[in-house]
């Protein structure tokens, strides 16, 4: 409590502050309270607050509430995971729908909130087209719940960019009105509904959406949406045409090869413009790693890859790896984390570290590459002509020696980081 009082303090007399991260402290109702009196200074020129994981109740909802009512510059408001339930939500609405109040970024997630919150949320949102971001991750929704928020988005005065919906409770059920806020919504640039068990049938509608003309989507994460390659056709249509789109999430989906090569050729169509794939935990191995070759070998555009956590092994290594050499591939960022990679490999990486300039980073955390590959690795580091800023290798198991050589190699090449 003396704590926020001398918060509230520097709050109040320091017009230059502009930001104020107080995440993870034991600050309460009562020293939200106190806090909040310092924010309602005429002074107070703070635009950026986040109070994550501060054991909050509904009851700081109301000071927060005066705070958003009489503060035009704060624009951002963080306080996930503190027990707001849907009585706190329905305050803070009250506050947002004031005049005075600018916000444009709202981060709801883990706050314990249910589907009446949203009856509070929807015109608290249709008359704020200054709020641009809304995080409600993590709460128990459901479908009826989201339906009902889509309804409110559609709204001609909502001018909402990032909207985040992951592990709300979401089926396919409510695809439809989340694909409908897609066509209508051109503002809407960041959708991410991952781990929501929206199925085939939830994602078919959803494209409908994502196809529209009127969609400008650049961000879509679809982690852990119980797809399979029955998705990839769809996909690989809005991958090839929607050059919009530049980075899209499809971790832990049982997409498998099929699933793979079908994206691969989208990423072959000179429309794509994506610039970020996320496939970790996708069912792949080699078998689909000759057409992930030929896409990195036509795809000026990709410069970030995930795909750990598939058994990719070392014959599906070298023939990503033949891809990646291709003059066209422009490849930043590769993650082949526990891919089941061996010494065998390496020597090809190695290769690629000092002969691909545009590649900063390699991850080949959780693979056995033994001393044997790990050395091969470091050689490529000690080259001169290594590009690879930051080479990453969690959880490899190395000799004592090979440790004292790659600790000796760390101090001779400051500019490389070998993370482990």
């Amino acid at each position: 409590r003396s704590n926020c009082e001398d918060l509230c303090s520097v709050i109040s007399t320091n017009p230059s502050l502009t930001e104020l991260k107080l995440n993870n402290n034991e600050l309460g109702d009562a020293g939200a309270e106190c806090l909040c009196k310092g924010l309602l200074m005429p002074s107070c020129s703070l635009q950026t607050l986040w109070l994550q994981n501060c054991n909050l109740t509904s009851a700081s909802c109301e000071t927060l509430c005066s705070v958003l009512s009489a503060q035009p510059s704060l624009t951002e408001l963080h306080i996930g995971g503190n027990k707001l339930g849907t009585a706190g939500v329905k305050v803070l609405c009250q506050g947002m729908m004031n005049p005075n109040c600018k916000l444009q970024k709202l981060q709801l997630e883990y706050c314990e909130l249910t589907a009446d919150s949203v009856e509070a949320l929807n015109p608290a949102l249709q008359s704020k087209p200054t709020l641009k971001e809304l995080q409600l991750s993590n709460n128990t929704l459901g479908d009826t719940a989201v339906k009902q928020l889509c309804r409110g988005l559609v709204d001609a005065s909502c001018n909402l960019e990032l909207l985040h919906l992951e592990n709300c409770g979401i089926t396919s059920d409510s695809c439809r009105e989340i694909s409908a806020v897609l066509s209508n919504k051109s503002s809407l640039v960041d959708l991410s509904v991952g781990d929501n068990k929206i199925g085939d049938s939830g994602m078919a509608l959803l494209c409908q959406g994502l196809m529209h003309p009127n969609c400008k989507i650049q961000k879509l994460w679809l982690w852990d949406c119980d797809l399979t390659s029955a998705s990839c056709k769809d996909l690989s249509r809005l991958i090839s045409t929607k050059e919009t789109l530049k980075e899209i999430s499809l971790q832990d989906n049982n997409l498998r090869d099929s699933g793979m090569e079908m994206l691969c050729e989208a990423l072959k169509d000179p429309r794509s413009k994506l610039q970020e794939l996320w496939v970790r935990e996708c069912g792949l191995t080699t078998a689909c790693c000759k057409a992930i070759s030929s896409a990195l070998s036509m795809n000026k555009h990709l410069k970030i890859l995930y795909m750990g956590e598939n058994k990719l092994g070392d014959e599906g290594a070298e023939l990503i790896c033949e891809g990646l050499l291709h003059p066209n591939c422009n490849l930043q960022f590769l993650c082949l984390g526990n891919c089941d990679l061996t010494a065998a490999s390496c020597a090809t990486f190695a290769t690629i570290m000092t002969t691909k300039q545009s590649l900063t980073e390699l991850d080949l955390s959780y693979n056995p590459l033994s001393d044997e590959g790990v050395r091969k690795l470091c050689e490529a580091v000690r080259n001169p002509s290594c590009y690879v800023q930051h080479l990453i290798l969690y959880d490899i198991y190395w000799s004592t020696e090979v440790h004292e050589e790659m600790r000796a190699l760390e101090e001779s090449k400051p500019e490389v980081k070998i993370i482990s």
